[in-house]
């Protein structure tokens, strides 16, 4: 059968894994499918199950669109799904079960390159450290050009990837065309088991750490645990959880434990009891640790696509005053799924609780069936263990509420001009940081800027394309400079300097490095935060999650 997911699939996927303190319902399913089966938890003896199957038949045999026996199991399971007024609810095929494992683990079977549309060209723009790619001597730039004998000059990144990926301890013969070098370079590679880290850490400015998590995958807790000890030396630290879908509830305490001190409350879920109608049950955990940075300020980075096991991190540390919260309300992602295995490799999702912070706010933002926003009519006042007022309904509202940087007009329409010139401005902007980023490669140099030259050679392309010559100003032509200073440092791996120019126009980054630099102890740092303004009650559709760039990792 093919299952569509819901909208929100991508974006929303927690896994639920047991945990400490928590239980979760992992059902298999018995029996040997056939329809009409008795004893199965009381369903299949029912007269409604009778009618419903027998509906099912009469359709089948005399119904005006002919459909067979599988497309309507499918169309009844859907229906059923959508009837349960649970966005967050969906059948998962086999492809889908292993796409969200990768998702959330971070593992998948391959080669460790990142690939990327550059000059219309498949670019390998990253190789991943310890995999088969590094030890076979792949290098960022190399474009492939052939994959098993088929010509991949025309293929798509994900053409590329999808040929490039296969199953563990099997071979794949690989062609790529290096600068420089006249002929392809053929590669013979055995694909392997092959992790990404979900964690990024760097100094910024000196004296402050950053620690950036872009899911709750496994071994996250000890990737964090590992950079915390680097950074000790740093006045303060920032954990950027912005853009964080979520993951693994069982890494989310394990994370949360790591700032708290033993004996705290982690979060508590009210769920539902497998198998008894209208009984909820209440568990709670609990730190298990002592605090690995006692005292260390720190402020977590939030927007609005950070869910689920994120938001307990952060709804947590906030509620015991370990941390400042800065940026958007969370998604609001705060409702338990429990995931039974189904017969075929497929498996059911199903909302059977919901999550609780431990001063008692519920994380769980109501939505309907298409995921959108229900909001309530007030939002509680809650207060956190040092008596801060803290913010209720769903989600986790910030502190210091710092909405994303938005572009200006003038840089509107330098977008718009460069759409309608057909010239596809980001790639440009990605494909000349690379050749520049390329060049000091290979002199074995690190630039402080973006060289000005480069520059404008860069905006002499975009005009000799056909953008519009009013359009670049000065205010443009300085956005345009600094988004290729930061691309720049991003290729080169000089994530620090990156950061540094991104603080440039990003607000909420900005604002935790500030207050990093002036408070030396927590007890500094939450007193900088002002009393914060009951928030208005507006509605939001739920986001896309659609991704920005064409990458993948094969």
């Amino acid at each position: 059968m093919v299952f569509r997911s819901l909208p929100l699939v991508a974006l929303l996927i927690v896994a639920l894994l047991p945990a400490p303190g928590f239980a979760q319902q992992f059902t298999p399913f018995s029996g040997s499918g056939e329809p009409g089966e008795r004893n199965r938890g009381g369903l299949g003896d029912s007269i409604e199950a009778e009618v419903f199957l027998g509906a099912l038949q009469a359709i089948r045999d005399f119904g005006l669109s002919g459909e067979n026996t599988e497309e309507l199991w499918e169309k009844a399971i859907r229906g059923l799904i959508r009837e349960l007024d649970d966005p967050y609810a969906d059948v998962l095929t086999p492809d889908q079960v292993r796409a969200f494992e990768e998702e959330s683990t971070g593992n998948y079977a391959g080669i460790g390159v990142q690939i990327t549309e550059l000059n219309e060209r498949v670019t390998i723009t990253a190789v991943f450290r310890n995999t088969p790619a590094d030890r076979e001597g792949l290098l960022v730039g190399d474009w492939i050009v052939e994959v098993d004998g088929q010509d991949a000059t025309d293929w798509s990144v994900a053409e590329a990837s999808n040929n490039i990926r296969g199953e563990i301890g099997t071979t794949v013969e690989v062609k790529v065309q290096r600068e420089g070098i006249a002929q392809p370079i053929p590669v013979r590679i055995r694909r392997d088991q092959v992790h990404i880290p979900a964690v990024t850490s760097e100094r910024i400015f000196g004296d402050v750490g950053y620690i950036l998590l872009d899911r709750v995958a496994r071994n996250s807790a000890a990737e964090v645990d590992s950079v915390l000890a680097e950074l000790d030396d740093t006045r303060g630290i920032i954990l950027d959880l912005r853009r964080n879908p979520g993951g693994y509830l069982d890494e989310s305490l394990n994370l949360a434990d790591l700032f708290l001190d033993r004996g705290s409350t982690l979060v508590t879920t009210r769920s539902r009891t497998p198998g008894l109608t209208g009984q909820v049950r209440e568990e709670s955990a609990f730190a298990r640790r002592p605090a690995r940075i006692q005292g260390k300020p720190l402020i977590i980075l939030v927007d609005r696509f950070s869910a689920s096991a994120s938001e307990i991190v952060a709804g947590a540390l906030q509620d015991h005053d370990r941390a400042v919260v800065i940026g958007e309300r969370t998604f609001g992602k705060g409702s338990v799924q429990s995931v039974i295995p189904l017969p075929g490799d497929h498996m059911i999702r199903l909302t059977s609780g919901e999550w609780f912070t431990p001063r008692g706010r519920s994380l769980n933002r109501p939505r309907d069936r298409d995921g959108r926003v229900v909001e309530p009519d007030s939002i509680p006042r809650f207060t956190s263990e040092g008596g801060r007022t803290i913010w209720g309904g769903g989600g986790v509202y910030p502190d210091m509420e710092i909405r994303p940087d938005t572009l200006t007009t003038g840089e509107q329409e330098l977008f718009n001009a460069a759409i309608t010139a057909e010239i596809p401005l980001q790639q440009r902007l990605q494909e000349t940081a690379f050749q520049v980023a390329q060049r000091y490669r290979e002199a074995g140099e690190s630039p402080r800027t973006f060289p000005r030259q480069d520059v404008d050679a860069f905006l002499e392309r975009l005009l000799d394309d056909g953008l519009d010559p009013e359009v670049l100003t000065d205010e443009t032509r300085g956005y345009l400079t600094w988004q290729l200073e930061r691309t720049l440092f991003e290729r080169l791996d000089l994530v620090g300097r990156s950061l540094e120019v991104l603080s440039q126009r990003d607000g909420a980054l900005s604002k935790a490095i500030e207050l990093l630099q002036q408070a030396s102890t927590l007890e500094e740092l939450l007193a900088m935060v002002p009393e914060p303004d009951r928030p208005a009650i507006q509605a939001r559709a739920a986001p896309g999650s659609g991704g920005e760039t064409d990458e993948e990792s094969p």
